[in-house]
């Protein structure tokens, strides 16, 4: 009878069977063998946490028998899928739980048996089973970044405010290490934030600076502690943005972090910032004023802000369904106060950008009076003034210049207007005409 010839359609032999893994796994904790730690992505087996491309990496090796053996796979997705499809959890770094905790039961559970199989005998006679140093395993590869400087200069270049105002926001924030910046919308408040969070840190430094923005959903378990479900609907304690960002400020206590929270009043601020009303205060930093968090279970660490974490915020005074911030909140934040600049300031950064300067002088002029119109309404009043971001944008091409500032009229203030004079359409129609005339 002749041989059937292999289907060329069959699926390759799999890098690693899930007992290969186990036995490296089994390996790690007998030998207390050091992997390097991951940066993203750990392999949870038995209520302990691995790196996964090194496990994977010893996992070839002891598969091969070769100790010199490289793991062909990038680290992330690559990785992690090989790890999935044979049953492994792979979940992200949860650094502020302790490895072990209760809420990792379940994997020690469903994964108890595994000592029963061990899938071909554990080899003896290779140099793997001695504890030497031989080829070390690899690390996920870490993505070199150098953050650009950052300077005063460069930002009293940038910035609509004075070196005075500069200095005062600033010398608020050194003070109580937690700063909003108030004012209508369209005056520059994130722009700032993100810029003063820069000059503190010499750099722009994406990397030691999180951004959140507060809005009615947003709640204490997305940004303390709370319980999510995962791919196979199972609820697991995860941390939120505060308390990652806390562990990291804590392992590199010499260098400044900065959270910033946009759109602060958008959200419920009581029920989202919850235990942190406390450890926000300057003086209620570090070690000595851990709080035990609710979700947290017993043997987790305490939960503490570290001293050089910087919190800045923004707040928008116009909205009238944004809430209003309780006293215990404010007087653990320093305020700075943020207005319309058309001035001289804005003229000169205009006309710099190759804008008329008849319109430039126009803009300021038509703008400044529009705001005193706001600001004398008893039903608006200066929090509802038309911030100068609008026109921060000019057109590259000088011809265009014209074109821009009525389209920003129409399209963008004007509707504004409509907003705020409903009840009176004919003011507001009224000065979107001052404006374009």
């Amino acid at each position: 009878m002749p041989a059937i010839p292999p289907d060329a359609s069959a699926a390759p032999a799999p890098l690693l069977t899930r007992e290969q893994v186990l036995r490296a796994l089994r390996r790690v904790e007998r030998e207390h063998l050091p992997l390097p730690p991951s940066t993203v992505y750990e392999l949870v087996y038995r209520g302990r946490r691995y790196p996964p491309r090194p496990l994977a990496e010893l996992a070839y090796r002891l598969a091969t028998r070769n100790p010199e053996a490289r793991w062909p796979l990038s680290a992330g997705a690559p990785t992690n899928a090989i790890f999935e499809r044979l049953d492994f959890t792979i979940s992200t770094k949860r650094p502020v739980l302790a490895p072990g905790s209760a809420h990792d039961a379940e994997e020690s559970a469903q994964q108890q048996a595994e000592e029963l199989y061990t899938g071909l005998p554990e080899m003896t006679a290779t140099p793997l089973t001695r504890p030497t140093p031989a080829a070390p395993v690899v690390a996920e590869p870490a993505v070199a970044y150098t953050p650009a400087p950052y300077s005063r200069a460069e930002a009293l270049a940038e910035l609509f405010i004075s070196e005075t105002e500069l200095d005062a926001a600033l010398s608020g924030l050194h003070r109580r290490r937690n700063l909003l910046l108030q004012g209508p919308p369209g005056t520059g408040k994130t722009f700032l934030a993100r810029r003063l969070a820069w000059l503190l840190l010499g750099a722009r430094d994406e990397h030691r600076i999180e951004l959140v923005q507060f809005h009615p959903s947003y709640g204490y378990e997305d940004f303390i502690l709370g319980f999510r479900p995962n791919a196979e609907g199972q609820f697991h304690l995860v941390p939120g943005v505060l308390p990652l960002l806390c562990q990291r400020a804590a392992a590199d206590p010499e260098r400044s972090y900065f959270l910033l929270i946009d759109e602060v009043n958008r959200g419920n601020v009581p029920r989202i910032f919850g235990e942190l009303l406390l450890l926000l205060e300057a003086d209620k930093r570090g070690p000595a004023h851990a709080l035990r968090l609710p979700y947290a279970p017993p043997e987790a660490p305490r939960f503490l802000v570290p001293e050089n974490l910087y919190v800045i915020g923004t707040l928008n005074l116009a909205d009238r369904s944004l809430t209003v911030l309780d006293y215990a909140l404010r007087r653990r934040f320093a305020f700075v106060e943020l207005r319309p600049q058309f001035g001289e300031t804005l003229r000169e950064f205009l006309t710099a950008r190759q804008v008329p300067p008849e319109l430039a002088a126009k803009l300021c002029a038509r703008l400044n009076a529009l705001n005193q119109t706001i600001a004398d309404d008893p039903e608006l009043g200066p929090d509802f003034a038309i911030g100068h971001s609008y026109f921060c944008q000019p057109p590259a091409n000088p011809a265009e210049a014209e074109i821009w500032y009525q389209q920003i009229v129409e399209q963008e203030i004007g509707p504004l207007l409509a907003d705020y004079w409903r009840e009176q359409p004919a003011t507001a129609a009224a000065q979107l005409k001052k404006l374009l005339v």
